[in-house]
This record gives C-alpha cells, structure tokens and sequence, in this order.
C-alpha cells in the first residue's frame, strides 16, 4: 500500500507546474503573502530562514539562534567587525503635534524620579535617543506599562513636531490604547485598504515572450492565465492590515499613527560599525531651481 500511495504522489507532483513557472515573481508574492497570514517575515526574512532556526512570537516569524554550532563568527564580528541585527518587529508609534501639546500629556505618562523624560534638552533637540519607562497616566510609581525608546525629529522652524516611540511588541496595545486616552485620539484620520498589485494577464505574456526568445518552443502556462490580482500583505504582527492604523483628536489636532514595519530598524554592533555605514550611506546631493 505504501508503494501504491507514493507513486500516486509522484504523479500528482508530476501534474504540477515546472520550477520555472512556481519561481516567477508573482507566484512568489503569492506563496510568500499565503505563509505570511499568521505569521509576518521580516524584511530579511529569507537569509535568516537559511541560516536560523526560526521562531514564532508576537505575531513574527524570528530567526533564534544559528544553525551552525559554533558561534565564533559572531563574536568575531562583535568584537573586531561589525554585527547587524533586524530589529523591525519592534513596534514604532509616531507621534504628531504642537510641541507644547505633546509635553503636557506625555509628562503624565513619565516621572522625573526615574531619569530623563520627553523633555530631555539633548533628545528634545533630535540630536540623540533617549529611553525612560511608561506608567499609566498620573500613576507613577504604579502601573508600569514597560520600557520604550524615543527619537524627536529635529525642529524645522515649525510649532509642530514628531515624535517616535519604539517599544516590544508585546506592549504595543496596551501603550497604545493608554496613549489614544491620554491624547483623546478617539476618531480614525483613514483607514488604509491595500491595492492589489498592478502586474496584468497581459505583462505577464509579454515576460514569458522575452524570456522565451532563443528558445526552441515555449511551455505554456495555464494556470497562469486564472491567476487573480495578488494583494500585498501592509501590516504586521500586531495590527490587521485592514483596521484603522491611525487617529486624531477633534480638541488639540494631535495625530497618533502606527508606522510598525514601515520604519526599519537595525542595530550594528562591533568597532568597525561607523565605517560600515559611512561606506553604505551616502549623503543626497542638492538640487536648487
């Protein structure tokens, strides 16, 4: 029986479609936006999967620790190179509004008693991140919702700032919902529905033509042709792509938004961490009318 039932597969595997057909792009988005349904990739996502042992927490598909058993390259580049990390599952909250607005309510959140707050001249500047610990409005010491960062945007001559906040995605609600009633954002500004993508019936023929010059015949792809629209997954672990991701309150105009995985994150660590990013970022040349 166990030969019978494994020739049958082979003959279903061999009804499917050829490796060449599964690796174009759009059935790639779509393989790849069906395993993401529970479980949200990050953006490096596959080079992790091929070296990691991969985990699933706080609505992230994470790699854990490496497949290799000796963790020398690692503490080699820690301690003479340079070792980047994907911090992008960390939840990032911004912020909008007057200056004073934002001060006023977010010093009912924080305490003096536990270090530098909002208000800290060095992080109110942009210059620098600064990092306290959130209580529940007017209940410190008690009440602790859990550590975050901070990172203002530096003034632009205007009233008005930014302000964004990092925090585990395991604080994400709670720290939201106690900021949305700190700030009174009760009211959705939009609600963002993704657009499928716009690759056609009709792009895709002509793909399979210039891929196919030089060739003796080319296979034809009848599923292809009852491919539907894929939709891109916007979103993450935390938030349902299609509820609203941002709010602002009818009294002061201040705007909350949740920009988790829209805003990377990476983190270098090692000596040689500064020369990595001089080399890889470079400054945009202006352009004056």
């Amino acid at each position: 029986k166990q030969a019978e039932k494994a020739v049958h597969q082979k003959k279903e595997q061999s009804k499917t479609k050829c490796r060449k057909a599964r690796r174009r792009h759009i059935n790639l988005v779509a393989e790849f936006n069906r395993r993401q349904r529970k479980n949200i990739w990050l953006e490096t996502h596959i080079w992790h999967a091929k070296r990691f042992h991969m985990v699933k927490k706080w609505g992230y598909c994470l790699g854990d620790s490496p497949t290799e058993k000796s963790y020398r390259a690692c503490y080699r580049a820690m301690t003479k190179h340079c070792l980047l990390q994907d911090l992008s599952y960390y939840c990032c909250l911004e912020l909008t509004g007057k200056e004073n607005e934002l001060l006023k309510q977010l010093a009912r959140i924080c305490s003096v008693d536990t270090g530098l707050t909002f208000e800290e001249a060095s992080c109110l500047s942009g210059r620098f991140e600064g990092s306290l610990n959130l209580y529940r409005a007017d209940r410190y010491p008690e009440d602790m919702l859990g550590p975050v960062t901070f990172i203002w945007k530096p003034r632009d001559g205007s009233e008005n700032r930014q302000l964004w906040i990092w925090m585990h995605p395991a604080l994400k609600q709670d720290m939201l919902r106690e900021l949305k009633a700190v700030f009174q954002c009760s009211e959705p500004e939009e609600i963002y529905i993704p657009e499928p993508i716009t690759t056609t019936i009709q792009e895709e023929k002509q793909m399979d033509v210039v891929l196919s010059l030089g060739k003796k015949r080319k296979k034809e792809d009848k599923e292809g042709e009852k491919a539907v629209p894929v939709k891109k997954i916007i979103g993450d672990g935390t938030r349902d792509p299609f509820q609203s991701y941002s709010w602002i309150s009818q009294s002061t105009g201040i705007v909350i938004s949740d920009r988790t995985m829209e805003i990377l994150r990476y983190r270098l660590i090692g000596p040689l961490s500064h020369s990595v990013l001089t080399e890889t970022l470079k400054a945009a040349s202006l352009q004056t009318v």
